[in-house]
């Protein structure tokens, strides 16, 4: 291995260990996001993940669907690197570097993944507005699931969820890391939206089986089929 290549799998790891301190039960999330793929494991499925990141989910998708061909969508050319070196061993990969928003969804697509994206997205309308692309990109019988931040059904629940998160992170670092650093991050960047809304939203569009797959306080995997 390449002075590079180790350098770009160092910074990977780095970056995959802040999200397992401050993302609760990641591993779990990961294995609710893809053990929910309405496919058999040799299928030849097209994969779309949204928001890549250092290819984390790919990877899981790969090692699960081994004839899987997967496009890794990100807006950061370095996130898009990152992912090209975790996923070196695979020839069945693409690489986009666009921002999802203005991404031109092709038809035809069997499935659509995000992990800790689509909440940057900052209204209501928007999320909904790009759900109905994703209807429209997924082949008959393809799926949608999004594993992200959500919003508790009212303010009390909210207040709760957050308490409960930053118990989490406790567990890894201090409280004012947390209070200093990762909340006033949390309240600029993310727009989380209400779970349930969000599944009445993917009801509306279309999708059946509409469900939740795992949850931990403000943390959910959920989404659908496209019916055929």
């Amino acid at each position: 291995m390449d002075i590079v290549h180790q350098h770009f799998e160092d910074e990977a790891r780095e970056f995959d260990q802040v999200i397992q301190t401050l993302i609760p039960y990641y591993d779990q999330m990961l294995d609710a996001l893809i053990s929910a793929l309405p496919f058999v494991s040799t299928e030849p499925i097209a994969v779309l993940d949204l928001g890549c990141g250092t290819g984390t989910v790919a990877a899981c998708v790969l090692k699960a669907f081994p004839r899987a061909t997967v496009t890794c969508l990100d807006f950061s050319a370095r996130m898009i690197e990152l992912a090209q070196a975790k996923l070196s061993g695979y020839a069945n990969v693409q690489y986009v570097v666009q921002d999802f928003q203005d991404f031109a969804f092709e038809q035809g697509v069997d499935v659509v993944l995000s992990s800790l994206a689509l909440h940057h997205l900052e209204t209501d309308d928007e999320k909904r507005a790009f759900y109905e692309k994703v209807y429209r990109a997924l082949k008959p019988g393809g799926c949608f699931y999004n594993a992200d931040a959500v919003l508790g059904s009212g303010e009390a629940l909210q207040a709760a969820y957050l308490a409960k998160w930053k118990a989490f992170m406790q567990k890894r670092i201090s409280a004012e890391e947390i209070e200093r650093k990762w909340m006033p991050k949390y309240q600029v960047e993310d727009h989380p939206a209400r779970l349930l809304e969000q599944l009445a939203w993917l009801t509306a569009i279309g999708f059946s089986d509409v469900d939740v797959l795992w949850k931990y306080y403000n943390f959910a995997v959920y989404g659908g089929i496209k019916g055929r």
